[in-house]
């Protein structure tokens, strides 16, 4: 039985809204608002969603960069919340990130090779430095000769590469990779994906994989997560969510993927969501997304759906819908 590398319970991050002189709380930016799941040691689990909808947040709290409201985080079976600044600068070496924009997320000071040193350095494993970090530029892709080049003298897809380097730099178990491929022309998306899943398979990783791009997740992901203004609306194994998406949500995202042979495939029927994402600051009552589902009803409007198995799926897919869709 695969076990557990990350376990998220009923996690909960929000950010307190003040006005005035005393700053005074008025109310709560809730960005993370009860998401569970588990990863598992090898899997990708892929987390999409809208802009705005907190996978980034989820992201930086999962790596400790925010201390959440309430919940846990299990690394390895072990609760990380309570760590102290020694036991998190361990933890470090096992969970690392790689950022969205690879122009903002590297030092334009820095040359190349200094960055991915900067991880090595950190944790005082400076024998063969050099040696390592030229081992590390081969393995993403860079040539010995880049060592030496700023920033500014790489394309985009290169930049990713010294940050995934960079990441890679201390054996990490878990990569958390945050929009890793968003900034990059759609060729060089690919590229990069390729790489991921090669040095997955090379090295033995856990990814966390975040994406607005549902056609990237399907490619790389195990399992997906699709979020909503802080909640997870359903999960599944890819497979089931792409062919048998059971959340209104999930089936509108998953119709405005675009067809690769338009003419030679069935087309889908676009889904269209009336209104605006409603503010994390004052969410709506009851199903969070009752405001915009084409299926609610009063109940929804008054309840809160669980996150629990679907009743016609026993393959581990869950849906946080009081009236799940039935695709045929």
């Amino acid at each position: 039985m695969t076990e557990p590398l990350l376990e998220v319970r009923d996690l909960h991050m929000h950010f307190p809204m003040k006005q005035g002189v005393l700053q005074r709380k008025t109310n709560d930016v809730k960005a993370v608002n009860g998401v569970s799941f588990t990863l598992n040691k090898g899997e990708t689990l892929g987390i999409v969603g809208e802009s705005g909808c907190g996978k980034s947040t989820l992201a930086r709290t999962l790596v400790s960069l925010l201390k959440p409201t309430s919940g846990d985080i299990l690394f390895e079976g072990e609760s990380i919340l309570n760590y102290n600044s020694k036991e998190l600068h361990a933890l470090r070496r096992n969970i690392q990130m790689v950022y969205q924009d690879p122009y903002t997320s590297l030092n334009p000071r820095m040359k190349a090779g200094d960055i991915i040193a900067a991880p090595l350095k950190a944790y005082n494993l400076t024998t063969n430095l050099k040696k390592r970090v030229l081992e590390l530029m081969d393995l993403v892709g860079l040539k010995a000769d880049d060592y030496n080049k700023l920033p500014h003298q790489f394309s985009g897809g290169q930049r990713q590469r010294i940050g995934i380097a960079r990441a890679l730099a201390l054996n990490p178990k878990l990569l958390i990779l945050d929009e890793p491929v968003s900034a990059l022309d759609v060729s060089v998306q690919a590229q990069v994906i390729n790489l991921l899943e090669d040095l997955q398979e090379e090295l033995g990783l856990t990814y966390l994989f975040i994406a607005h791009d549902l056609s990237v997740i399907r490619h790389i992901s195990d399992k997906v997560g699709v979020m909503y203004l802080g909640k997870m609306m359903e999960m599944s194994d890819s497979e089931s969510l792409y062919k048998d998406a059971r959340h209104p949500y999930t089936n509108a995202l998953l119709s405005a993927i675009p067809l690769p042979h338009p003419g030679k495939e069935k087309k889908r029927e676009r889904i269209v969501l009336e209104g605006e994402l409603p503010s994390p600051a004052n969410p709506p009552s009851g199903c969070v997304f009752h405001t915009r589902c084409p299926f609610a009803t009063e109940f929804c409007k008054g309840n809160v759906p669980a996150f629990d198995l679907d009743e016609k799926n026993s393959s581990g897919h869950y849906v946080s819908c009081f009236y799940p869709i039935e695709n045929k």
